[in-house]
C-alpha cells in the first residue's frame, strides 16, 4: 500500500512537470511571449523537478532500509522495538504575516525517520524533509501570481505527556531553501523555523498533528503559522 500510495504521488508530480514543459514549449513558439512568462514556468518546472526528486530520494533512503530490516528480522515488532519509525505526513495550515497579521494559505508535505539511537539525545530523535508552498502575494489566500515554495531538512524531537499515551507532544527545527516565484527572476533565500506542536494518536499508524510555529527568511518580516494536518506512520 505504501509503494502504491508514493507511486500515484511521483506520478501527479511528474506529469505535472511535463504539462508545463509541453506549456513552455507552446508558449515559446508564440511571439507574443514575454521572457517573464516563459521565467516562471521554468521556475515553476524547477521546483517540481526538486520535489520529485526528493520525495523519491526519500523514500528510497527512509523506506527501503526500514522495509529490509523488518524482512531479516522478526517483523514490525522488531521495528517497534528497536524504536524506530517512519511517518508521512500532510498539513495544511495558514500564515499569519507581519504587519496585520493576514491569513496566507500554507500547505506543506513531509517524510520523517525516528531513530532508535537518538531517543535520549536532547534536540531531536527524527529526520524530516519537507516542501511547503505558500501564497507570498499581497492579497487573496490559497494562490496569486505569486508564490513561495520552501524544500527544509530538520529534526523533530517526540515526547511523551504525563498521564496519558493518547497524545505526546513534539519540538521541530528547519533549516532549508526558499524560493520566490512570479518575479522576472526567482528569489532564493535561506529559511528557518521552529515549531511546537502536539500529535493525538487514534493508533500506532494514524495520528492528527496539531503545532504552531515561528519562520524567518531574510528581507522578509518574521511570520508565524497555525497548522493541522494527518500522518501515516508504519
Amino acid at each position: 500500500m505504501v509503494v502504491r500510495a508514493m507511486f500515484l504521488l511521483m506520478r501527479g508530480l511528474w506529469v505535472g512537470c511535463l504539462n508545463d514543459a509541453y506549456r513552455v514549449q507552446r508558449l515559446s513558439a508564440l511571439t507574443c511571449c514575454s521572457r517573464q512568462n516563459l521565467s516562471q514556468m521554468g521556475a515553476r518546472m524547477t521546483a517540481r523537478a526538486l520535489v520529485c526528486g526528493s520525495v523519491l530520494g526519500c523514500v528510497v533512503l527512509l523506506y527501503v532500509p526500514t522495509a529490509a530490516g523488518q524482512a531479516a528480522g522478526s517483523g514490525p515488532q522488531q521495528a517497534a522495538d528497536s524504536g524506530t519509525s517512519t511517518d508521512l505526513f500532510v498539513m495544511p495550515g495558514s500564515d499569519f504575516d507581519r504587519p496585520g497579521l493576514v491569513p496566507r494559505a500554507n500547505l506543506n508535505i513531509g517524510i520523517g525517520h525516528t531513530f532508535g539511537f537518538l531517543k535520549k539525545d536532547p534536540i531531536g530523535d527524527e529526520v524530516t524533509f519537507t516542501y511547503t508552498y505558500e501564497n507570498a502575494g499581497s492579497h487573496g489566500f490559497f494562490h496569486t501570481d505569486f508564490g513561495s515554495h520552501t524544500e527544509a531538512l530538520g529534526v523533530m524531537k517526540n515526547f511523551g505527556l504525563p498521564k496519558t499515551k493518547t497524545v505526546s507532544g513534539y519540538t521541530w527545527i528547519q533549516a532549508g531553501l526558499c524560493s520566490f516565484t512570479g518575479h522576472a527572476h526567482v528569489e532564493n533565500r535561506f529559511y528557518d523555523g521552529e515549531a511546537l506542536g502536539a500529535a493525538v494518536h487514534f493508533n500506532s499508524h494514524n495520528a492528527v498533528w496539531i503545532q504552531e510555529s515561528y519562520n524567518k527568511m531574510p528581507t522578509v518580516p518574521w511570520y508565524t503559522t497555525t497548522g493541522i494536518g494527518y500522518t501515516w506512520s508504519w
